[in-house]
């Protein structure tokens, strides 16, 4: 609750400084389903803007990141059941299923089904959230087309059985010999030289004589030494040979032409089309041979074979019983992997029936850290103004009883007296003008010495000292007054000085938190950063604001109190100089008729 009323005020207080926000991307035209609140564009490049592929690529399963950068969580469900993703007619729902979901993090993967994609283009489809009371709406074995035999994403919990992702359930009956956290998507599968994982034949992943074959897998070698077998059935073995990929078995020999990274992420690929055998690494073909698959069947090793074990992890490994196109495998790696410029989304969600304005979007994406320093920064403009209006206000009174009390001081002339016996002036006027006026306070005081110095000295003029005794009183006074000017007056300082730093601070956590973020999500893009840069960037406007303010009422405040304390200097002056000649003309006017 406070931290909407915060964010309520911050957008309050910046729309008096900012321009009208910007529609969303317009207004919701169509809209899949009433029941979910908002949607995303999510847009799926591969033109040269994004993964410059060329090509039909058809059917393929695309991953779309989501962060705290390009996705609200607050607005979805707690585990992302409500998430739906519809293909760019905004009538077909598609079919997904969600790997990684932590709304406390914000941080989620999903693979999602794109039909008919082709090089060159940009296919936009939109991903709908915020139905508290949607079912679950994710399709595992859907997601992948029929030609996948087997998809192992190895994002179970450790000590769990390897899964098959496809509706064929080829899944492994162990579980990996080790969890890798920092998988390429979530976690991967860690082998430390032995202990490969097996897969039972089935009819699902029968291999004939001549028919076409495709391996996909990510990979992090710890060693590079040796042969190493990533994928083995029968007599062929998929894998790295002193660290370059290859492949080799009956018939079939072909390597690519340079070795992977010990210790980075790569992305391997086998193609065979009944003619010729392809090696992939990144999505770039590396080395191809003429040939043809022999019929393989029994279990399947991932992660090992015999004499040729694997050191180093595994992720996303997928096998197709088609030849996948040289186009999807370059979307595959290129979407997957670090920095992947295929799937962007969009960083304005569109509310149902309404755009939604880009100064509330922004506001959305604060950190925790930046809204506890914007609202310390509101609350700090919030003092300083209220102390610059209470001291306005204090100012406008004394100016306006100080013209008041001067002109019955002036009517006075030489016939001292108290201010309420003074003629024209009421009691009540009289109480009025020393609560509001400076200068009737500093005659007071001075009238009371004046007074206690008449009744001790009689008809004698006051010495020197007495003259020195009554200043020193009237200046205790006026360094009273100018103590009840300057109190705290201290918060428009600490604004000004302050404010600016306070959120620079907010800035710059936040900028680290979104960098820390991106690095966590593995997805380097603009959509990433710049909605949390832009939310972080609004401590340093709430800092600014706090601080522009602040110096110009404290620049107004320090002239009109300076002009103050110039009048009391020189009232004080008048005033001490009048009641000493008033009393030496009194005592010379007594002697003298005497």
């Amino acid at each position: 609750m406070k931290t909407a009323i915060l964010r309520l005020l911050l957008v309050l207080v910046l729309s008096l400084g900012l321009a009208t926000p910007a529609a969303a991307e317009g207004e919701t035209a169509g809209w899949w389903n009433k029941e979910w609140s908002y949607r995303k564009a999510v847009t799926v490049d591969t033109s040269p803007s994004g993964v410059n592929v060329s090509g039909a690529i058809g059917r393929t399963v695309v991953l779309v990141r989501l962060h705290s950068g390009n996705f609200t969580f607050t607005d979805a469900m707690d585990n992302g059941a409500d998430i739906r993703f519809v293909d760019s007619d905004d009538k077909t729902p598609l079919p997904y299923h969600i790997e990684q979901y932590d709304a406390a993090t914000g941080i989620a993967t999903v693979w999602v089904s794109v039909p008919n994609l082709t090089g060159g283009e940009k296919k936009k489809i939109w991903v709908y959230f915020g139905n508290k009371s949607a079912p679950v709406g994710a399709d595992v074995p859907g997601t992948f087309d029929p030609d996948y035999t087997a998809v192992y994403h190895f994002s179970e919990k450790p000590g769990q059985p390897a899964t098959d992702s496809t509706a064929n359930a080829n899944s492994a009956k162990v579980a990996p010999p080790g969890v890798d956290e920092s998988g390429i998507v979530g976690r991967a599968a860690q082998f430390p030289g032995q202990g490969a994982l097996t897969i039972d034949g089935s009819g699902s992943l029968a291999m004939t004589a001549g028919a076409p074959f495709t391996f996909t897998a990510w990979i992090k070698p710890q060693q590079l030494g040796g042969q190493q077998a990533i994928f083995a059935r029968g007599g062929l073995a998929i894998g790295l040979n002193a660290g370059v990929p290859y492949a080799s078995g009956p018939g079939i020999s072909v390597s690519g032409n340079t070795a992977v990274k010990q210790g980075e992420w790569s992305h391997i690929a086998f193609v065979s089309d009944g003619k010729a055998f392809f090696i992939y690494v990144n999505g770039t073909e590396q080395g191809t041979a003429a040939g043809a698959m022999p019929a393989l069947d029994g279990p399947i090793s991932i992660g090992g074979a015999t004499s040729q074990p694997y050191t180093g992890a595994l992720d996303e490994v997928r096998l197709s019983k088609s030849a996948r196109p040289a186009a999807m495998i370059l979307a595959m790696a290129q979407a997957e992997g670090p920095g992947g410029k295929l799937v962007s989304v969009s960083e304005t969600a569109e509310k149902q029936s309404s755009g939604s304005g880009v100064l509330s979007f922004i506001v959305s994406k604060l950190e925790p850290i930046d809204t506890v320093i914007i609202g310390l920064c509101m609350l700090l403009l919030i003092a300083a103004i209220a102390l610059m209006t209470a001291k306005i206000r204090y100012l406008n009174a004394a100016d306006k009883a100080n013209k008041r009390f001067l002109r019955y001081f002036d009517a006075m002339r030489d016939d001292f007296r108290p201010l309420d016996q003074a003629e024209g002036v009421s009691p009540e006027e009289a109480a009025q003008l020393n609560r509001a006026s400076p200068l009737a306070r500093l005659y007071g005081v001075g009238f009371e010495e004046l007074y206690e110095r008449v009744v001790a000295a009689g008809a004698r003029p006051l010495s020197s000292q007495a003259v020195n005794s009554m200043r020193a009183a009237v200046d205790s006074q006026f360094v009273k007054e100018n103590q009840k000017l300057d109190h705290l007056v201290v918060i428009l300082t600490i604004a000004i000085s302050g404010g600016p730093f306070i959120g620079l601070l907010g800035t710059v956590v936040g900028v680290m938190t979104v960098f820390g973020g991106v690095a966590m999500a593995g997805d380097v893009n603009v959509n990433a950063i710049a909605p949390g840069i832009a939310a972080a960037l609004l401590a340093t406007i709430a800092g600014l604001a706090c601080a522009i303010p602040s110096l110009f009422g404290y620049n107004y405040l320090n002239g009109r109190i300076s002009a103050l304390a110039d009048q009391m200097r020189v009232f004080i002056e008048q005033l001490i100089t009048r009641m000493a000649e008033v009393q030496a003309n009194a005592a010379q006017a007594f002697n003298d008729q005497n």
